[in-house]
């Protein structure tokens, strides 16, 4: 007897309020029973009255998600929308956990705890059949600046189940960023959800650039508040524009996406994004920094043939694709609208089923990196 396997809902909205939003979702996605759900949805939304909404609309369902700086839907980037993604539970196991307070991060009680949904999952999974795939997908706050040690931490307790996930954004404001867990939106949280099924999953991570010629080494830095105040013993802001920039240019978000520093660890570069330069002349970055790191001024690569080998790369490792849940850095994004690429980069999108959101970051097993197109194929 040949199973037919339930497809993976997917809905999306830009009504204005959030009830009409999640009445939308609702009627798109139907009655099909639902292991789980993950929203993604815009900052302009009223949380309070996002919750209630998206409670309503899921009795019964566990729902994660979080808020973001753009959304990617049915045709590629969006914004301002609300969106959701629905595991039937014909072929899915869904079960998550809560750390609301990363500030008191215990890694010592987040193991135990992480081992122990994982327990959960692998017992309680077994309906669906001999042969279960996991895997963790983890939302944490964007402005939090712990997603190193809990990344690290959350991947060592999940032993061989891979880790795959986003830093919740808030557009380009940088004032609030949330996680959904538990029917309400939380402040300062992270959450790991883990997805079990018999069918193929696989992760990926892949980045748009490659190392250039120009070098820089890290001579001061509050690596607390990931703040470089010096480049070769030199403000940080003014080198970093010598060295990356050409005549005319400015220091800006455009610039920053353009021109993304780069770190060789591991064998592999991996690029350290910057969120913003301050007035005193240092620079702010979206992931760990500190004083005695070579950097690497990144150069692009022609970013749709890699694209498209990736999608031919995904479709040979999990075969006909049923959703690509997709973690695709901001910055990407702006730098995509720069050189001219965003309608391309959409419509591959679209065609190769992709759909998540724009980050402050990304996780993949136990590194949290920046500027990267990661995320979660699942087959049919």
């Amino acid at each position: 007897m040949t199973t037919v396997a339930q497809a993976i809902s997917f809905a999306s909205s830009h009504a204005e309020a959030p009830d009409d939003a999640m009445r939308e979702i609702a009627a798109a996605i139907g009655d099909e029973p639902l292991a789980g759900a993950v929203v993604f949805c815009s900052h302009r939304f009223d949380r309070l009255a996002l919750a209630r909404a998206i409670n309503l609309a899921t009795e019964g369902t566990p729902v994660i998600g979080c808020t973001s700086s753009g959304e990617l839907t049915r045709g590629g980037y969006d914004e301002g929308s609300l969106s959701l993604i629905g595991f039937p539970s014909s072929g899915f196991h869904f079960v998550s956990h809560c750390f609301d307070d990363i500030e008191a991060f215990d890694p010592i009680e987040a193991r135990e705890a992480v081992r122990a949904l994982a327990a959960v999952a692998d017992r309680d999974s077994r309906r669906l059949g001999d042969a279960i795939n996991h895997v963790a997908l983890f939302l944490v706050d964007g402005l939090s600046h712990r997603e190193e040690l809990l990344t690290m931490t959350i991947q060592d307790a999940l032993g061989d189940i891979p880790l795959i996930g986003g830093s919740s954004g808030d557009g380009l404001a940088f004032r609030e960023t949330a996680i959904f867990e538990g029917g309400r939106f939380h402040r300062r949280a992270a959450v790991v959800a883990i997805l079990s099924s018999p069918r193929p999953m696989h992760v990926f991570k892949a980045q748009h650039y490659q190392p250039g010629e120009s070098k820089m080494v890290i001579t001061g830095a509050i690596p607390h508040e990931r703040v470089v105040t010096e480049i070769n013993a030199e403000p940080a802001a003014q080198e970093y524009l010598r060295l990356a920039g050409h005549a005319g240019e400015a220091l800006g978000v455009a610039f920053y996406a353009a021109h993304p520093p780069m770190v060789r660890a591991g064998g592999e570069y991996h690029v350290r994004s910057i969120q913003s330069a301050n007035p005193d002349g240092s620079l702010t970055f979206y992931c760990a920094i500190d004083e005695g790191i070579v950097l690497t001024v990144g150069e692009p690569v022609d970013r749709i043939a890699r694209m498209e080998a990736l999608f031919g790369d995904i479709r040979e490792r999990v075969g006909e694709v049923d959703r690509i849940i997709a973690f695709d850095c901001v910055l990407n994004r702006i730098d995509a609208e720069q050189r001219q690429l965003g309608s391309r980069v959409s419509a591959l999108y679209g065609a190769n089923r992709v759909i998540g959101f724009n980050t402050y970051g990304e996780q993949y097993h136990a590194l949290h990196v920046n500027q990267t197109f990661s995320g979660l194929a699942i087959g049919k």
